[in-house]
């Protein structure tokens, strides 16, 4: 483990091998940082905090209490009646600057990245599924669900409980009304509501 200047590590936490954490990072109690990830500077970990393996954080980032971050994505294949899981070996990574809610799940990608960018804000218990892309100073109301393979733009505000369907594409300075259903791409500029979102 490679720890920079004044880092900060609460009683019963752990830090697998090959970690490197940043200067002035505080870590609360029993945050779990699992093998060969990367934080970075100036970041808190409120307790029990977990980022898996490999996923790599940036700077000054904050992770309230009981988030997960790259836990495996839902991928599943179905044959004669039996589900079978796919193996899922990507990463996520979080940009500077991010803030995540207490018990958000951020699902690491299936083969890539799952990336939250730059100044994006998470509420509490937002699930966002693997290989999607969050972009730029984006923000998301608590239990929003964004399925996989989404790319949504920057500048966007995403209301409560609002459900997004997988592989759409949400442009840049969206706005969605709370508890809205996603089914389909969104372009720049525009505001939506409703189920199905219109």
């Amino acid at each position: 483990v490679t720890l920079g200047k004044n880092v900060k590590i609460g009683p019963k936490s752990v830090i697998y091998e090959g970690v490197k954490i940043g200067d002035n990072t505080t870590l609360h109690a029993g945050v779990v940082i699992m093998s060969d990830a990367i934080i970075g500077s100036e970041c808190t970990f409120y307790p029990n905090v977990v980022v898996q393996d490999r996923c790599n954080i940036g700077n000054r980032v904050i992770i309230q209490s009981g988030a997960i971050i790259g836990s495996d994505g839902h991928g599943y294949f179905q044959r004669k009646g039996v589900n079978y899981k796919i193996p899922q070996i990507g990463i996520v990574c979080i940009e500077d600057d991010v803030e995540v809610g207490a018990c958000t799940t951020i699902d690491r990608a299936r083969f890539d990245i799952t990336v939250i960018k730059k100044g994006s804000k998470l509420d509490n218990q937002v699930q966002i599924a693997h290989n999607v892309i969050i972009g730029n100073n984006t923000c998301l109301a608590a239990q929003v669900g964004v399925a996989g393979s989404t790319i949504i733009g920057k500048d966007c505000l995403i209301g409560g409980q609002v459900g997004i369907s997988g592989h759409l594409n949400i442009e840049d300075n969206v706005q969605i009304g709370a508890q809205s259903g996603v089914t389909k791409n969104i372009t720049k500029n525009k505001m939506v509501s409703g189920t199905p979102s219109i």
